[in-house]
């Protein structure tokens, strides 16, 4: 492919721009390359290099026709960067940078040499983080299914075992499935394998497919049966098995099992489709073909739309330097150690919180306090008597992944069975008279019931869903440069003898009283 001292300068040119327009985005996702989920993503860029250069031949083969697509892909890739950058939320960015990559091929290259290259640019997506909030939610899902099959396994082999939630309960020692035993580290990895294995797997469509999506269901399995597997060594060798370098070395010997399962899958497919070719010969890249003797070089001409993507990305290197950081507005509030006891006829007790939660929660302030109907009652009033737990989680910004998690994902990570769960209208509870909607759940932890009201209070606005939480962040990041919000909760036992209708009257009842109060903890 011969390209003249002008066109490699456009090149040359091109990626300097790049580098300087995310600059930033590499210290980032060099930052998140140190967390065990995503140590993976330091090679990804190699193996997207290497794969490119194995089909050498193929670009060498095929005609440039350069392509205006390009020029609205990268186009999209600087829109999305600023977007994020202006917003100050992270990851938007590094997914930016990708598909300005695929622009800049696509504008070079054109259709046909873009389709060839689509993988391995494709793979790229897979270094990067994926937003907190799926992170969060995708880890507490694992993490109960985890523990779900983990303690099947234990009863299997004869470990008399308990589970309550996440929480594996063995008599003697418990066991916490926490964050790093959701199954999350071998995923990303074991899905970036996958992909290479699905690309330079040379069968049909459907297999190739079969090879990439089985990546989830094995790694579910593999990582259950280590957590039973640690149930079972803590039951007979204690709780030294659950720790130190113990744990590490199970954790590689589960990644490695993974990974020769998913080949294993591999060469089982060959064989049931009758294919008599080995996994290695299935595998190994087909080496490009030697230049003929004699054979020139084609020469490639940079059109229009190349010279139109270096324009954009020489045009987006000075605003990108210059993007001030815009300090974020934090407006002022009172501090919830301030909080009243006393609210409307309602007498309250302050709790705390464990630091283990705090850590998790990474809240910046909160209240936690247990209320109860202040004065003498009527006889038969007794169900009136009942505590409201009050929980408002407090944060200044919710950039960088920070947010309130969700009680609906929280509740059974805690052992309690959500029996029912909807949308609440409250008339007359929200500011100045309005209708307050919430969400409502009735849940279950053993023989205990209690009531669950909770919403998400951003900038002014209650707030049920946790997708449009994050649609207002982004809207009130970009205009309003604020980012904070907080998650209010409120729970009432609700005994069997006790009407779910009087639990709802009592909730609504001290939510009514509790705003007015509330309002200046949690500006608008």
């Amino acid at each position: 492919m011969a390209l003249r001292a002008p066109q490699l300068a456009v090149l040359a040119l091109a990626a300097t721009a790049v580098v300087l327009v995310f600059q930033g985005t590499f210290g980032y996702l060099f930052g998140e390359w140190q967390r065990d989920e995503y140590s993976h993503g330091f090679v990804i860029p190699l193996i997207s290099a290497y794969l490119l250069w194995r089909q050498r031949a193929r670009f060498a083969q095929l005609n440039w026709r350069t392509s205006w697509s390009g020029v609205a892909l990268a186009l999209l890739g600087l829109a999305i960067y600023f977007l994020g950058s202006l917003a100050s939320i992270t990851t938007v960015d590094a997914y930016a940078l990708v598909i300005v990559i695929a622009g800049c091929v696509l504008g070079v290259m054109g259709w046909q040499a873009f389709k060839v290259a689509l993988v391995p640019i494709a793979l790229l997506f897979l270094m990067n983080p994926i937003p907190q909030f799926f992170y969060n939610n995708l880890s507490l899902r694992l993490q109960l299914l985890s523990s779900q099959m983990g303690v099947a396994f234990m009863r299997l082999a004869g470990v008399s075992v308990f589970l309550e939630g996440n929480v594996i309960d063995l008599g003697n020692y418990k066991l916490q499935v926490a964050d790093a035993c959701s199954g999350l580290r071998y995923l990303f990895p074991l899905m970036t394998l996958g992909v290479i294995i699905a690309y330079l797997f040379r069968g049909k469509a459907w297999m190739r497919w079969c090879l990439f999506l089985s990546t989830v269901p094995i790694t579910v399995l593999m990582n259950s049966l280590r957590v039973g597997v640690i149930g079972i060594l803590v039951d007979r060798y204690g709780i030294a098995q659950a720790e130190g370098f113990l744990h590490w070395f199970e954790g590689w010997v589960v990644f490695i099992a993974c990974l020769l399962v998913l080949l294993a899958e591999g060469w089982a497919l060959l064989r049931l489709t009758g294919d008599a070719r080995s996994l290695r010969e299935v595998l190994t890249p087909v080496a490009a073909p030697p230049a003929a003797a004699g054979a020139t070089l084609r020469s490639r001409e940079l059109g229009k739309p190349a010279v139109v993507v270096l324009l954009l990305l020489l045009a987006a290197v000075l605003p990108a330097r210059a993007l001030p950081q815009r300090p974020e507005v934090r407006p002022h509030r009172e501090n919830f150690a301030d909080f009243p006891l006393q609210v409307a006829g309602w007498r309250g007790r302050r709790l705390t919180m464990e630091p283990i939660y705090l850590d998790t929660l990474r809240l910046d302030d909160y209240v936690l306090v247990d209320f109860v109907r202040d004065g003498a009652l009527p006889a038969g009033h007794a169900p009136a008597r009942a505590p409201v737990n009050f929980y408002v989680a407090y944060y200044a910004s919710q950039r960088n992944g920070l947010s309130a998690h969700s009680p609906r994902s929280c509740l059974p990570g805690g052992g309690w069975d959500i029996l029912e769960f909807g949308q609440h209208r409250l008339p007359g509870a929200g500011t100045a008279g309005t209708e307050l909607r919430v969400n409502r759940a009735i849940v279950q932890h053993g023989s205990e019931r209690e009531l669950v009201y909770y919403w998400f209070q951003e900038r002014g606005r209650s707030i049920t869903s946790e997708y449009l939480v994050k649609w207002y962040l982004l809207e009130d990041a970009l205009l309003r440069n604020r980012t904070d919000g907080a998650l209010v909760r409120l729970v009432t036992p609700l005994p069997q003898d006790e009407l779910a209708s009087a639990a709802d009257a009592r909730l609504a009842e001290f939510t009514a009283s509790v705003l007015p109060t509330l309002a200046k903890y949690l500006p608008d």
